[in-house]
């Protein structure tokens, strides 16, 4: 399956309002009316996705003075294929100077017998905060492959470049990797002011170079990881 969904966000000089919203299935858009002067866009998986071969897509761009929060409703499920082809994801963000993004997709579930790629680019010039949760495998069972990459700019001041591959076993029970947790969430602050780095259990914050924050907590479960993740972005 590929699917391409399109979210457009402009400010019209009283409230943001959503200029294109184009859903492809199995990414579905759906919009929340009576939100005043800020826009929310839920996002909904309408079948069963990724599956191996799957290929989706997902662009976002925020105008200027524009607010915009795209709140996943759901876990996603990511499953293998039949012939074992991989399966791969793209998030596309463009925020412009005074425009404001915050992203919020649900946990990653990574299932046994799973080859996934995700990707997040984005050129953000205003603010944005994102959330990534990876969970690795159902209850009781070992994890498939995911890599997930973090590529994001300012014009051409590069702010955040990551890479994360789990379902390796031994690199996973790594102190220097995973240190044996079955969750990692992670939250991106971009726009304000760098935070001073500080770590706790299980959690630390790191101040970007080029100006943002990247929040990150290990955990053996959902639950917990976002506590940690709380504590990191709030001490």
């Amino acid at each position: 399956m590929k699917a391409h969904a399109r979210l457009t966000a402009c400010f019209d000089g009283s409230r943001t309002v959503l200029r294109e919203l184009r859903s492809m299935a199995p990414l579905s858009l759906v919009p929340r009316r009576d939100t005043g002067p800020e826009a929310v866009v839920h996002l909904v998986n309408s079948a069963t996705a990724p599956l191996g071969g799957d290929n989706l897509r997902l662009t976002i761009q925020v105008g200027a003075g524009a607010v915009l929060h795209v709140v996943a409703v759901a876990a996603t499920l990511v499953l293998p294929g039949p012939h074992g082809t991989p399966s791969t994801s793209l998030v596309e963000l463009d925020v412009a100077d005074g425009g404001s993004l915050e992203y919020l997709p649900g946990p990653v579930i990574v299932t046994a017998g799973a080859n996934h790629t995700a990707e997040l680019r984005g050129d953000i010039a205003g603010h944005l905060h994102a959330r990534e949760t990876l969970v690795l495998g159902r209850d009781g069972e070992r994890p498939g492959r995911l890599t997930t990459t973090q590529h994001l700019t300012r014009g051409p001041v590069p702010l955040l470049r990551q890479t994360l591959t789990v379902g390796d076993p031994e690199l996973d029970a790594s102190i220097a990797h995973l240190a044996g947790h079955r969750v990692m969430a992670t939250a991106l602050m971009i726009g304000e002011a760098s935070r001073a780095p500080a770590s706790g259990r299980w959690w630390s914050r790191t101040a970007l170079a080029a100006g943002g924050t990247l929040a990150t907590s290990l955990a053996p479960d959902v639950v917990t990881a976002q506590a940690r993740l709380e504590a990191a972005t709030s001490a």
